[in-house]
């Protein structure tokens, strides 16, 4: 663990991680001496290294998931996507959705906002331009009634 601590607490420095994420970085670590040989690390040594930033509330990832949606839906994403890429960073379905509920965030609002955004105050009468902002919107990640709002509130 003593080679692992430095390492979480370096990382954490810059950014936040889930535990799934912080696991991957500890166990892809390796000495500073590359002429050494690389052993592999322990998982005991990353179950430890883990466990002690548990306990000093480092690694969090309820409250990791909390700002990873705030920060996504402000640069312009959807719920879906925004749960994708927590689930690919190994947060379970439940925290997500404890997570999403806890933000409160007008997603209808928020796909109207890219759109207005992306594309103008005006929204497309023409099928292939309102084409274009559909898939631009399911792109983002916005859910289908989400993207149908924006055109159900201009018309």
């Amino acid at each position: 663990m003593k080679s692992l601590l430095p390492r979480a607490m370096r990382l954490l420095a810059q950014r936040d991680y889930s535990e799934q994420e912080m696991r991957r970085k500890l166990a892809a670590h390796s000495p500073f001496d590359r002429t050494a040989e690389k052993e592999p690390v322990s998982k005991e040594s990353i179950d430890q290294a883990i466990e002690y930033c548990h306990q000093y509330n480092w690694l969090d990832d309820a409250e990791y998931s909390r700002k990873f949606i705030i920060s996504r839906s402000h640069k312009g994403y959807g719920r879906q996507r925004i749960q994708s890429e927590l689930q690919q960073k190994g947060i379970g379905r439940d925290d997500i959705s404890r997570a999403m509920q806890e933000c409160e965030i007008d997603w209808y609002e928020k796909a109207k906002k890219v759109a207005i955004q992306r594309f103008g105050d005006e929204i497309p009468t023409d099928w292939k331009e309102r084409s274009k902002m559909q898939r631009y919107l399911a792109y983002r990640g916005f859910a289908q009634d989400e993207i149908q709002s924006v055109f159900s509130d201009s018309e």
